[in-house]
């Protein structure tokens, strides 16, 4: 592993340090920046996250995704944990967690929205990090693709009935 790999922890902690520092430091232009977005989009946040992930796609060989179905293993995997088992365990963690374990210290109001934006968060599969994930562990940026790709297609059917009925 090299030195950014190694230490990302680090890094990633230097940078919440840097950004709280500098947002103290030089807030208005913080606030300027947050304005430049275009359909509720920040531009700024859009144009880091096309650097961060734009490196990952060029390694992608798009002949050799046909031999993903040679694998099917990883992608079942990934999509029984996402649409089978992680909405399904981040509503029970919320309940337990705000019904049972912090009920005193939650009010009920606020424990049904906690538990709403939990339910939320585990019915929506990851997909931009999974790229950035597959590259620090040298994975296969090919299987990576169809596994998001297949994600994103099934979310746009499945995330609105799961979210409703556990909502």
């Amino acid at each position: 592993m090299g030195v950014f790999e190694r230490y990302l922890t680090l890094w990633v902690g230097l940078c919440i340090v840097a950004g709280v520092l500098l947002g103290n430091v030089l807030p208005g232009f913080f606030q300027a920046v947050a304005k430049l977005e275009y359909a509720h989009v920040n531009l700024a946040v859009a144009a880091l996250i096309w650097i961060m992930i734009y490196p990952m796609m060029v390694q992608i060989d798009f002949s050799a995704i046909r031999d993903v179905g040679k694998k099917p293993k990883g992608l079942v995997l990934t999509l029984v944990v996402n649409w089978l088992i992680k909405p399904f365990t981040m509503a029970a963690l919320g309940w337990l967690f705000f019904r049972v374990i912090f009920a005193d210290w939650v009010d009920p109001q606020s424990a049904t929205e906690y538990i709403a934006g939990m339910i939320l968060l585990g019915v929506a599969p990851c997909t931009a990090m999974v790229f950035v994930w597959s590259q620090l562990t040298r994975g296969d940026p090919n299987y990576t693709l169809v596994q998001v790709s297949v994600n994103d297609i099934i979310m746009v059917f499945a995330f609105a009935p799961i979210a409703a009925f556990l909502l």
